[in-house]
């Protein structure tokens, strides 16, 4: 098994997951850990991240949990300061955190604008902010930030303030790796398409279909040359090639993990 993270600390936010299975965090925490990297997973609701720590522990992978909200600076400058305390240097930060609501600007409450940017946008403002003088310190770094295909392209909902955090997301993560490319730290973004992850089943299926998880599904692979759905696992891949020493020539760009679905006409 390659050990790619042996002895490395990674962050790693939205490590947990909302029902059992492969999502985005859960994989990236697991894949990190399981290649040697000490893993500091963050979540605001500590019980989802019980399944991340079981998969971990059964691979003699070390994980360590934090239950803090991502959109609270002086939590993270606080989580920040604690891993440097314990561990000496941050080697890897994976932002992974977002969510969606539908709706274009006129449907939308005001109320839910702000609290997309914030969870999705802010939040990986907030962990560079806090994040970046340690790498800046060890000469070395790598950030993956986890965009969606909403941010580049129609998706088939409207999802207006989901759609401009992600698409701010890439050009946050654009103009930070230039800033930051003389100095040793490597920032990129993996953008995922129609994922199956369990969000899918708990969440989107009573957004977009009723409740139809089948329904929602059929609707999602449609959408995608491939013919079927990647999961998290596909995400941690890319995420992990990134973080990697592999990827060291690699900085300010987008690896888009969707089936062929964004470059399809139609």
């Amino acid at each position: 098994m390659s050990q790619r993270f042996a002895n490395k600390v990674a962050i790693v936010t939205g490590a947990g997951c909302v029902g059992p299975g492969w999502g985005n965090g859960r994989a990236i925490a697991y894949g990190l850990a399981k290649e040697g990297a000490i893993v500091i997973g963050l979540d605001r609701n500590a019980e989802s991240m019980t399944e991340t720590a079981e998969r971990i522990a059964a691979e003699g992978g070390r994980f360590e949990t934090a239950v803090l909200d991502v959109r609270d600076s002086a939590a993270i400058a606080g989580l920040v300061a604690d891993v440097v305390a314990r561990h000496g240097r941050i080697d890897v930060l994976v932002n992974n955190v977002g969510g969606s609501a539908a709706g274009g600007p006129v449907e939308m409450a005001e109320e839910t604008w702000d609290l997309q940017i914030d969870v999705n946008l802010k939040s990986v403002f907030l962990t560079l902010k806090h994040v970046l003088p340690v790498m800046e310190r060890q000469a070395a770094g790598a950030v993956v930030n986890l965009a969606s295909t909403s941010g580049i392209r129609w998706t088939g909902a409207a999802q207006v303030a989901y759609a401009a955090s992600k698409a701010g997301v890439i050009q946050l993560s654009r103009v930070v790796a230039v800033q930051y490319a003389a100095k040793g730290v490597r920032v990129n973004t993996v953008v995922p398409g129609q994922m199956h992850t369990p969000m899918v089943e708990v969440r989107l299926a009573g957004q977009r279909a009723g409740g139809d998880v089948d329904a929602l599904v059929k609707q999602r692979v449609a959408r995608i040359p491939m013919g079927f759905a990647g999961d998290g696992r596909d995400t941690a891949a890319a995420v992990l090639f990134l973080a990697s020493d592999e990827a060291r020539f690699v900085t300010g760009t987008e690896l888009v993990v969707d089936g062929g679905m964004s470059v399809r006409c139609g």
